[in-house]
């Protein structure tokens, strides 16, 4: 299991996009995905040398993600990278860990799976099994 990103829930993409950019020299890893599975917008955004930052949004009015922003936007869940994804959910599980979403297809990482548990302490953890990024943008020249 390999740490690959931190995923903020905020409202706009765009906005937390230039707030990040301006305030910590991100830049956009991709261009701003759909993700019609779990109605969100995703954007990456990298600076060499740190993890990722996933930016997540509501894609519509019946976005689950909603609720989570009634409380504010902030950390949403942490992402590892695994060899099999459904193999890291049922080891999880066994220790303790409650699944919020099997595996399924993650269009932002290409359609390759993606899962959801929770792992106590209010952190949420998404397990993938892939470097793919939909929607991937050159890399950024500084």
């Amino acid at each position: 299991m390999t740490f690959d990103h931190i995923a903020i829930a905020v409202r706009s993409v765009d906005a937390a996009a230039a707030r990040l950019q301006a305030l910590l020299g991100y830049t956009p890893r991709t261009a701003k995905v759909t993700n019609t599975r779990q109605k969100v917008v995703v954007l990456f955004l990298s600076r060499p040398g740190s993890p990722d930052l996933k930016l997540i949004a509501p894609s519509d009015e019946q976005s689950p993600l909603r609720e989570f922003l009634k409380r504010g936007e902030g950390l949403h869940h942490i992402c590892f990278k695994v060899d099999s994804v459904a193999d890291a959910c049922d080891d999880l599980v066994g220790r303790g860990a409650r699944l919020l979403a099997p595996p399924q297809p993650g269009e932002a990482f290409d359609d390759h799976l993606i899962a959801f548990l929770y792992a106590g302490l209010g952190l949420n953890l998404e397990l993938i099994d892939t470097d793919d990024r939909r929607e991937l943008l050159p890399p950024h020249e500084s």
